[in-house]
């Protein structure tokens, strides 16, 4: 859902030649604003995701979870507002692979839709909110939209110390650029605009 809330400032102008004082409003700023149900592969919803422009080119992503499984998760942004658990990635079996690629291109963690990872409690239970320059709402709303999806492990975000090697080569491998190393999706939620 998109909603807008107006943000208004207001403004003391002096009025030439008289003892008085006008006040001047100038247009609304909308702030937009997206939310999404996050849903498990059995499509069973496991909490919610907000974005919201924040203004200066930044927007607030607050993510928050039930029934998830205790530690650290990869959060990542996808390419398509397509959460379909059916779908899955012929390599690795991994479900949500409607959503596409990251969000962004480079090696990660400079995709555009990474994100720090989220921490689930004990309980099941994560509540995350970051402030990113990344992205707007405009922006994850075009085209087929954004999913954002959450991983069964956590992200190394690239962090691979070169003394470390893989086939012999030293640093991180292919898998730690694409993803972090971070798994299976276990979550999704589709960012997209409501009709």
């Amino acid at each position: 859902m998109l909603r807008y809330a107006p943000v208004v400032a207001l403004a003391s102008l002096a009025v030439a030649g008289g003892t008085g004082v006008a006040w001047a409003s100038p247009s609304p700023s909308p702030a937009a604003e997206v939310t999404a149900e996050l849903k498990d592969a059995k499509g069973r919803t496991v909490g919610t995701v907000e974005v919201q422009d924040v203004g200066d080119g930044k927007a607030r992503v607050r993510v928050r979870t039930r029934d998830l499984p205790p530690g650290f998760h990869g959060l990542h942004l996808h390419a398509k507002g397509v959460c379909d658990a059916s779908a899955t990635d012929p390599k690795t079996g991994s479900p949500f692979a409607s959503a596409g690629a990251h969000r962004g291109t480079g090696d990660h963690p400079d995709h555009e839709g990474d994100l720090p990872d989220l921490l689930v409690a004990k309980d099941g239970t994560g509540d995350a909110s970051y402030v990113t320059d990344r992205f707007g709402v405009e922006k994850l709303l075009s085209g087929e939209g954004s999913a954002v999806l959450v991983h069964e492990k956590p992200d190394n975000h690239g962090n691979i110390p070169e003394r470390y090697k893989s086939n012999g080569t030293a640093g991180p491998d292919a898998e730690t650029r694409k993803a972090g190393d971070s798994g299976s999706r276990i979550a999704c939620a589709e960012l997209k605009q409501q009709n």
